[in-house]
């Protein structure tokens, strides 16, 4: 995560992380950082004792988000648990303030990461197959008594051939897989986010993978297909398929990856006209327009449906 132009923690959420959180410390410097467009999230350095240590905190202040999952703080405090106890890369749990009493809003405190996103790396090919073995140790940890559970962000019923697409006629198969049965698969603990900025790399490995407010028990290939999507539109669909096969090389015989995990993770964006993610132009990759985006995702279509 990197520096924005600082938007100051807020007196009460100051008082609560020093007097509540963690007694007795005293706040050194509160940096916000690039945590997503849906939350505040900050790094906070404090002195304890004679050492000082950081942490991050998250505050979700999107009321519309809220009104629809007013239990996010829970959640993703949940999620951190689950991962970090399971021995992944993952942020330590704090504290956090489920209905936002002390903060104002709801809110997380988290122990701080090392390593940085990266986006452009020197080798793509291990930088790929790093980001898939990470992935399939998430999808290893068994999530059978966790409580939220994996949905589509779009309802199939209401998906419409998109009208930026010069391909409307593969869209139009697209939707009808996509509104039809869905594969049967096992269930396993899911990010439920998984892309290259909710990565951190350190010396060439993966050194932790954050934002787990949406963590949750579902099919693997929802992951494999959004990190998937993702990869499409920053790099091409060659880069997306070296992750699957990676994915797959790591996953073992027993995994096998339907297309149509693809196809619901490209209807999931299917909320208009796509954009450049400001994730990614925040964190200095440069390149991309809207048009190439577009571009990029009926061609990364027309080679899923090649598959199918």
């Amino acid at each position: 995560m990197s520096k924005l132009i600082n938007q100051p923690l807020p007196d009460r959420v100051k008082q609560w992380i020093t007097q509540t959180t963690i007694p007795q410390s005293q706040l050194l410097i509160s940096d916000q950082l690039h945590g997503g467009n849906s939350a505040i999230v900050h790094c906070i350095k404090l002195q304890e004792n004679q050492a000082v240590k950081e942490y991050v905190i998250r505050q979700f202040d999107n009321k519309e988000w809220l009104e629809e999952e007013p239990d996010l703080a829970v959640h993703e405090a949940n999620s951190l648990l689950l991962a970090y106890e399971a021995g992944l890369p993952a942020p330590q749990l704090i504290s956090y303030d489920e209905n936002g009493e002390e903060c104002g809003v709801p809110a997380v405190v988290m122990s701080k990461l090392e390593g940085k996103v990266v986006l452009e790396p020197e080798d793509r090919m291990l930088w790929v197959d790093g980001m898939a073995e990470a992935l399939v140790d998430i999808h290893a940890i068994d999530a059978t008594d966790f409580p939220w559970s994996y949905s589509p962000y779009k309802e199939a019923a209401t998906l419409e051939v998109p009208e930026w697409s010069s391909q409307p006629l593969l869209w139009q198969g697209a939707i009808a897989i996509v509104q039809g049965d869905r594969p049967h698969t096992r269930s396993c603990f899911i990010h439920r986010d998984y892309h290259p900025t909710n990565l951190l790399w350190e010396s060439g490995k993966v050194s932790g993978i954050v934002d787990w407010v949406n963590a949750c028990r579902g099919p693997a290939g929802v992951d494999v297909g959004h990190c998937r999507v993702n990869l499409a539109q920053l790099y091409d669909a060659e880069t997306a398929d070296a992750f699957l096969r990676a994915y797959e090389a790591h996953a073992g015989e027993a995994f096998h990856y339907e297309p149509y995990w693809d196809l619901v993770s490209l209807a999931d964006i299917l909320y208009g006209p796509p954009t450049v993610y400001s994730g990614w132009t925040a964190l200095g990759f440069t390149g991309l327009t809207d048009e190439l985006v577009r571009e990029r995702l009926d061609l990364y279509l027309a080679s899923i449906m090649k598959r199918i």
